[in-house]
């Protein structure tokens, strides 16, 4: 199948240069990039940074000068472009770098017209351009972690770029698994269907155990409802990890609490004893050592006699 052809375009007047090789990176997952173009008055000192690195990246520098003081006329230029670059009906897909929020109308045109449009910006991004976008990327996310800045007042947060509550996210998934048959899914659709469900979604938003999550099976191994499992086809899956009211994972993670390793067998005897209801059938296996070893919080091993086999919680 073809990759999406995307038209790259990026507003230079409130995006640093800092970013291009993550913004090329990012885009380069969602498919080919036909059209670079950059917007700004390159005749300003502001525009310094930018100018640097236009050659490295094949950038191409749109020049609009600043006619009238306080007037972005660059704004009016990219937009003009895009519909320009629209109706060539050249590419599936556009990418408006921007914390500009009078970008909200463009991107909602362009998805009216059927193209996917992608959005990248700071976290400083209005929420109505973020939920204009198919998906949204936070650049900020890579940065290196520093201590999150005080909001100056209630009503500049409200009006700043929000990330759904990991618990939001969580109820979302769970309602999903509830209604399929085998409760069970693989984690390349969940990740496609967070996205279509969440515009802004990015795992990176997200922390792990106090550390940033790296992958969406690192963000979704971080939910105490869910199992992420090695599934019989060598894919990554998630299920509900709950049986009735009871939550098969904590209880797990409870039985392994002691930093040492607990023989499989009897690991098993205190999960039914706990959980009578509990069937590895109902998670897609036969045996209870294929369940416990598709799990990816625990380490399962062999005694050093090789007589025994062992679960531990993975570190």
């Amino acid at each position: 199948m073809d990759e999406k052809r995307f038209a790259l375009l990026i507003d230079s007047d409130n995006i640093s240069a800092d970013y291009i090789n993550n913004i090329l990176d990012e885009l380069s997952q969602y498919g080919i990039v036909s059209y670079k173009r950059i917007y700004g008055d390159w005749n300003s000192t502001n525009s310094k940074k930018w100018r640097a690195v236009l050659s490295d990246y094949a950038l191409q520098p749109m020049q609009q000068f600043a006619n009238v003081k306080g007037k972005n006329a660059t704004d009016s230029f990219m937009i003009i472009d895009a519909m320009d670059i629209l109706y060539s009906n050249t590419v599936d897909g556009f990418c408006l770098v921007t914390s500009d929020s009078d970008f909200t109308r463009l991107a909602a045109r362009l998805r009216e017209s059927g193209k996917t449009v992608i959005g990248m910006g700071e976290s400083k991004t209005h929420q109505a351009f973020v939920s204009a976008c198919d998906a949204f990327v936070n650049l900020e996310n890579f940065k290196k972690e520093e201590k999150p800045k005080a909001k100056k007042n209630a009503d500049k947060q409200s009006a700043e770029f929000t990330v759904q509550s990991k618990e939001e996210i969580e109820k979302w998934i769970m309602s999903i698994l509830v209604n399929m048959d085998g409760k069970r899914m693989n984690i390349g659709e969940i990740g496609d269907r967070l996205r279509r469900r969440y515009s802004n979604f990015d795992y990176r938003n997200y922390t792990n155990h106090g550390h940033r999550c790296t992958n969406l099976s690192s963000f979704l191994n971080s939910f105490d409802t869910i199992f992420l499992q090695q599934g019989r086809n060598g894919q990554l899956e998630i299920a509900s990890a709950m049986i009735g009211k009871v939550n098969c994972k904590l209880v797990i993670k409870e039985l392994l609490a002691e930093d040492k390793p607990t023989d499989i067998s009897i690991l098993g005897v205190r999960i039914r004893e706990r959980i009578p209801e509990f069937s590895t059938k109902d998670f897609g296996f036969s045996q209870f050592k294929q369940f416990m070893s598709s799990l990816q919080f625990l380490t399962v091993s062999t005694s050093e006699d090789g007589k025994t086999t062992l679960v531990s919680l993975r570190k």
